[in-house]
């Protein structure tokens, strides 16, 4: 019994030195660790506050939208950095053992994350070199659609099926990328026959171009002779519409030429083949 009485004590007294031990730290650290807590909260607000104050002054400079984001996010992270050294320095942190850690583990991830630091470096060359912008039509990679919103790390589109493309930007920078911009050419074609007044045929298609709300005024629509066929005369139709106008407009084109052309007794011929039967006529008998 005295033994136990003995380990019981001693346990009570190291509960008791351990209780006192965490006392005394909390006496020494908590008002640092309130201090630090307070300064990144503060640090976080003020983030906020500069983030605002930059993005109202970014958008009277008409800068980009992507842009500004980045601008933005980079600015808050700073703020928050600077407050998060604040933080530490009252915690009594010795800064240069860390900032020597930290470039350690920063070249490890930096190996294991090559993928991703690639995406971030061609996502900087594209919101810096601007080879296009949010809301314009692209093709590229095989993929094409609206540009819906560009990060560091991918481009996302909106694809005329009513899907999303998501493309990493590595796949993106260095690629011959078709950029339409915000409006798109249509290329149609109609075929008339050889004995059909071509001036006459012209200005129908000019009157159903000037018809149609969808068509844009200005560039001026292109509509000439294109080819001499073997049966038909085709006749180019090539005017600008809206990006979302586009497949729209290439139906309602194409029925109203038809329905104008039967109305006013113009033919589009279908292929024809004349076809000749060569005899060999009848064998004269011998003399």
């Amino acid at each position: 019994m005295p033994t136990e009485g003995l380990a019981i004590s001693g346990q009570l007294a190291a509960l008791n030195q351990i209780q006192t031990k965490l006392i005394d730290l909390g006496f020494e650290f908590g008002p640092r660790l309130f201090v630090a807590a307070l300064i990144l909260a503060i640090g976080y607000y003020v983030g906020r506050w500069v983030g605002r104050l930059l993005d109202k002054v970014l958008v009277r400079l008409d800068l980009d939208v992507t842009i500004r984001q980045l601008l933005i996010r980079t600015t808050r992270l700073l703020v928050l950095v600077l407050f998060l050294i604040l933080a530490l320095q009252n915690l009594g942190v010795d800064l240069l053992p860390l900032i020597a850690g930290l470039g350690v583990a920063g070249a490890g991830i930096a190996l294991a994350m090559q993928g991703v630091l690639s995406n971030l470096a061609a996502g900087l060359t594209i919101v810096f070199t601007r080879p296009y912008r949010v809301g314009e039509y692209i093709s590229i990679v095989n993929e094409e659609g609206l540009v819906e919103s560009i990060s560091l790390f991918s481009t996302t589109l909106s694809h005329p099926d009513l899907s999303r493309v998501v493309i990493p930007n590595r796949m993106i920078a260095g690629e011959i990328l078709h950029n339409y911009g915000e409006i798109r050419q249509l290329s149609l074609a109609v075929g008339v026959a050889y004995d059909t007044d071509i001036g006459r045929a012209l200005a129908l298609v000019e009157e159903v171009l000037c018809a149609n709300p969808r068509v844009l005024r200005e560039p001026k629509p292109l509509v000439q002779v294109a080819t001499l066929a073997d049966f038909s005369v085709s006749i180019a139709v090539r005017p600008w519409v809206n990006v979302p106008d586009f497949a729209e407009t290439i139906g309602e084109l194409n029925r109203s030429v038809l329905e104008t052309f039967r109305v006013n007794g113009i033919s589009i011929p279908v292929p024809q083949r004349e076809i000749r039967l060569l005899g060999t006529g009848s064998q004269l008998p011998p003399a």
